[in-house]
This record gives structure tokens, C-alpha cells and sequence, in this order.
């Protein structure tokens, strides 16, 4: 009897488990701990984390690859949608139909603000690169900066496939972030006076102009940089059928259903890509400060770009809606309501914030495709 149960517990994970997967699993608990008691970016963080705890147990065999008539594991298949590139699209596509346009339409020159803010991406990708990274896995790196979880786990999976669980830990880690880490950044960089200019009232945008934008968006970039459709084209796409008034149905489906389906599947095999053998190195130490310093830089540039604005206009632009030019889409926004209304009780930039906060999302997608288009 007692051989049998030294033979069974032999056959457990227990006897097979090792040092760097306990540290794994350490992760993931730490990370489901952050999704769950402090919700950050809970819808992805704790999919995201709950994959990274499944793979880091020894023989699920979850990744095991299919070998001959052997099925493979279950993240193998999931994981096609990952490697495919079919999920981040999805994501946009979901993001473009929850997303009103309306404050970049009524107020264009806050396209600048989005530009500015994908500066982080760039001065991040020298950085990664004098740091002895390769260009590709430099791009993949850099586009953290952008805030923006979706694009940096599309871009990474075709650039640097190797560091995909590091690069999205990171960018989701930071989104999850932005209220800690973009304010001290605001205040460093702007004064009392410019914090509580009063910005006025957005003019009302046209159901009409609300359908072309995208159609146009679409037709501009595309030809410019077909590199970016995938991701720019379902962002569009999910925006038509939110504002054409004739597919309320497709438009509620991609909001919820479609979106929560993929929300689930891209967590849990982009976790499932952070097992120990790739996660635990030099490298991630490497990309956790590379891009903390991406998006660091990125609220930087659109705050000063946000300055510029506020001479130009004669103090009618408030610089702190450049913060909001990252991707994080609408929590860099809500930033800079809290903010200014913190200095000046009748603030109300929300609406003037997603104007740049919608620019993000567009700039981070064309630097992906420029990215992309150079490096792949």
C-alpha cells in the first residue's frame, strides 16, 4: 500500500513542480489579487493572470502541441486566435462600437494631442534597442508607451512573438495604472493657471459627419498604411455600425457578446503565453522599466504638445487633456476630469479629454502599422 501511494504521489504535480512555476504562480496570485481586491483593468487582468496560473502547473499540458492523431492541449487551439492575429481586431472592433467619436470630430486640432502622446512609443523603441534588444522585438517594446493592450499584443505576437506574456503583462499592468501614475506627471508639468482653464462647450457633431469620419478614416490610413487596416478597420467598422442608425443589433452584439467572448479567450492564452521558461528573465525586468518609461513619456509629450495648444489658443485649450492622447481608453480621460475638477470645482473636461482619448487609440493603431511596416 504504501508504494502505491508513493507511486501515485509521484504521479502528482506536487513531485514535478519547481522553483521558477512556484514563482509563476506567485505572479498570478499577485496579479488576481490586483484585478480582484483593487480592480485594475479586472475585465483583463484577471484572465490574463488566471491563464499564467494554469499554464505554471506542471502536466495540464494545456500548450501541449498536437502530434500526429494526438489532440493537443486546450490553450494550444485557443492560442491559434492569438497567433492568427484575430483577436486584437476583435477587440477594436468592439472598442470602435462603444467609443463616440463626437468630441474629436467637434474639435480636431486634439488630433495633434493623440499624435504627440505616441512619442513615448518611439524614444522607447531607441531605448530597447541601445539596451541590446533587436529592432523587432525594440518595436514591440515600445509600443507599450501607447497604452493601449490590444495593439501591443498585436504588435508583439508578429514582431517578437517570444516576449508576447512580458510585453502584455506590462501594457496591462500600466493601463491598469494610469490614474497613479499620469497625475503627478500632469501637475509636474503644467501650472495652477492652466489647470483650471474652463474649456467651452463642444458644438453638436452631426449624425451625418459621425458616418462619414470613419468611412474617411478608413479610406486615408488604409491607402497610407495598409500595415494598420486590421486593427484601424474593425475600430472604423465597430464605429459605423454604432453610429449608421440602421445596426443597432450588430452594434449591441459587438459592445457585449462578441466583445466579452474575445475579452475572455485573448486573456487567457495571452497568460498563457507567460510561462516560466520565457517570463522569468533578464529581459522582462528589461521591459517592465522600458515601458513604464514609454508611458511615462507618452503623458509627457501630450501634455507639453497640450501647452503649445493652451499659447496658441490664448489659454482656451486646457493642457491637461493632453494626458489623455494615451490609448487607455476612457480611464486616460477620466484622469484628466479628476484632475482638473481637483484644481477647479467647475471643470468639466470629460468630454473635451475623449477628443485626444479617441486620437490615442487611432495613433497608437498607425504606429503599430508604421512599426510594422518598417520592421517586419
Amino acid at each position: 500500500m504504501l508504494d502505491l501511494l508513493f507511486e501515485f504521489l509521484e504521479s502528482t504535480g506536487f513531485a514535478k513542480i519547481q522553483l521558477n512555476e512556484v514563482i509563476m504562480i506567485v505572479i498570478a496570485l499577485i496579479l488576481l489579487y490586483l484585478g480582484i481586491a483593487k480592480k485594475y483593468e479586472p475585465l483583463l487582468l484577471v484572465p490574463i493572470s488566471f491563464g499564467i496560473l494554469l499554464v505554471n502547473l506542471p502536466l495540464g499540458s494545456l500548450l501541449q502541441p498536437e502530434v500526429g492523431q494526438e489532440i493537443g492541449g486546450l490553450f494550444y487551439y485557443l492560442s491559434k486566435g492569438l497567433e492568427l492575429g484575430i483577436y486584437p481586431p476583435l477587440i477594436f472592433l468592439g472598442v470602435g462600437a462603444m467609443t463616440d467619436f463626437g468630441p474629436l470630430i467637434a474639435n480636431p486640432v486634439t488630433l495633434l494631442l493623440g499624435a504627440a502622446a505616441q512619442f513615448g512609443i518611439f524614444l522607447t523603441f531607441l531605448g530597447a534597442f541601445f539596451l541590446g534588444f533587436t529592432a523587432q522585438q525594440s518595436g514591440a517594446i515600445g509600443i507599450i508607451g501607447g497604452a493601449d493592450g490590444p495593439t501591443a499584443i498585436f504588435l508583439a505576437n508578429k514582431l517578437a512573438p517570444e516576449l508576447l506574456g512580458s510585453i502584455a503583462i506590462a501594457a496591462y499592468s500600466y493601463m491598469a495604472l494610469v490614474p497613479i501614475i499620469q497625475p503627478p506627471i500632469m501637475r509636474l508639468l503644467t501650472s495652477k493657471k492652466e489647470r483650471v482653464v474652463v474649456m467651452e462647450q463642444l458644438r453638436p457633431v452631426s449624425q451625418t459627419e459621425k458616418i462619414i469620419f470613419p468611412i474617411a478614416v478608413i479610406i486615408i490610413t488604409g491607402l497610407l498604411l495598409p500595415a494598420a487596416l486590421p486593427l484601424l478597420g474593425m475600430l472604423m467598422f465597430g464605429n459605423l455600425i454604432r453610429e449608421s442608425g440602421v445596426t443597432e443589433r450588430l452594434s449591441k452584439g459587438a459592445q457585449n457578446e462578441l466583445n466579452n467572448i474575445v475579452v475572455i479567450f485573448l486573456g487567457l492564452t495571452v497568460g498563457a503565453k507567460a510561462t516560466a521558461e520565457y517570463f522569468l528573465t533578464p529581459d522582462t525586468i528589461k521591459i517592465i522599466v522600458l515601458g513604464l518609461t514609454a508611458f511615462a513619456f507618452g503623458t509627457a509629450a501630450g501634455v507639453l504638445m497640450g501647452k503649445l495648444l493652451y499659447v496658441i489658443s490664448k489659454g482656451k485649450i486646457n493642457p491637461l487633456i493632453g494626458s489623455a492622447g494615451v490609448s487607455a481608453v476612457p480611464m486616460a480621460a477620466r484622469v484628466s476630469q479628476t484632475v482638473g475638477k481637483q484644481e477647479n470645482p467647475n471643470n468639466y473636461l470629460l468630454m473635451h479629454a475623449m477628443g485626444p482619448n479617441v486620437a490615442g487609440v487611432i495613433g497608437s493603431a498607425v504606429a503599430a502599422g508604421i512599426l510594422l511596416s518598417i520592421l517586419n
